[in-house]
């Protein structure tokens, strides 16, 4: 079953530190890259709930959100609804739509299940790009923000934006490590460590994972209104077929099954991917030579890496620390 080691709590709770003094120190830019950063986390969160607890490695989480992102606007500024509504609607489409491509691939794997899932992304791709309703090639643009005005936030103001995108975040993290705790999440694990074991059991594996796939695609979802409303305008590169690579290499990044790690590695990325960007335009060779020496090491990502090191020397430590007197001289005499 998923936990919570005391190196994980760490990280998180640096990662939520450090988003916060960006958002009260940071100027305009700094906000945007806070945003782009979050909003890449929900992301790869909806993604490692599926391939790194199980196994379905997924090429279209990218298509997900740009369903997310296109159904908001369509319900937003084509059927005129609210904004609020018009995200829940969002929402509800991209987990129905993940859904069925859960269930459609549930019965294949490895390779196959990858190409699967890619050939929904580009037909989503396709099909947006080709359509009249969607604005084509050109986008869609006219996108309202959501109204906090009752309780003080602004969200036209990129800090209220970047602080709101942070607290849904935090809210899409308890969501999926509720799932990965429940009877649903560790009937995953068991799917994707046998399978054959699982359904001789009795278990349905194949909604196993469908369902799993549908929840997942709730937090693409949520990542689909967060980035129509960030940027306001919406074009079929956001379904494009590079953004679920660049998601999946985030994911392998941070650190693949560990929740913590792919939230390490978009932050790692989006900085990398400015900071390097005002130093050369071939930025995507240095993440490249990184991504390779990650797996070539051997471990699982930055936060794998960190966590194989000093993860078990942590929580002996703290273990020794917390226990009385009385333990430690029992343990000594043993």
């Amino acid at each position: 079953m998923f936990r919570h080691t005391p190196l994980r709590y760490a990280v998180l709770a640096i990662l939520a530190i450090a988003a916060l003094m960006q958002a009260f120190t940071a100027g305009y830019f700094g906000l945007e890259i806070l945003i782009e950063i979050l909003i890449l986390c929900l992301l790869v969160l909806a993604l490692d709930l599926v391939a790194g607890f199980g196994g379905m490695v997924s090429l279209c989480h990218g298509a997900l959100m740009g369903v997310g992102a296109y159904a908001f606007v369509a319900l937003n500024v084509l059927a005129d609804l609210d904004p609020w509504l018009a995200a829940l609607g969002a929402v509800a489409i991209t987990a129905a739509a993940a859904w069925i491509i859960g269930a459609i691939c549930a019965r294949s794997h490895g390779i196959y299940f990858i190409m699967a899932t890619l050939a929904f992304g580009q037909m989503a791709y396709s099909y947006v790009f080709e359509s009249p309703l969607f604005g084509g090639d050109d986008g869609m643009g006219g996108i309202d923000r959501f109204d906090l005005s009752a309780i003080g936030l602004d969200l036209n103001d990129s800090r209220s934006f970047a602080l709101f995108c942070l607290a849904v975040l935090a809210a899409a993290y308890l969501f999926a490590t509720a799932i990965l705790r429940s009877g649903l999440g560790r009937s995953l694990a068991g799917v994707m460590h046998n399978e054959k074991r699982m359904k001789a059991l009795g278990l349905n594996t194949w909604r196993i994972k469908a369902d799993v796939f549908g929840l997942s695609g709730i937090i693409a979802g949520v990542a689909g209104v967060l980035a129509a409303q960030h940027i306001m305008f919406i074009s079929p590169g956001l379904m494009n077929w590079t953004v679920s690579g660049e998601a999946l290499v985030v994911v392998i990044l941070g650190g693949l099954g560990t929740l913590v790690g792919p939230l390490v590695g978009a932050a790692a990325f989006v900085v990398m991917k400015h900071e390097l960007g005002e130093v050369t335009t071939y930025w995507h060779l240095v993440v490249g030579v990184i991504l390779i020496a990650v797996v070539m090491s051997r471990a699982n990502g930055i936060f794998g890496w960190v966590e194989a090191r000093w993860g078990d020397r942590i929580e002996r430590r703290l273990t020794d620390a917390t226990r009385s007197p009385a333990q430690k001289e029992v343990s000594t005499d043993a």
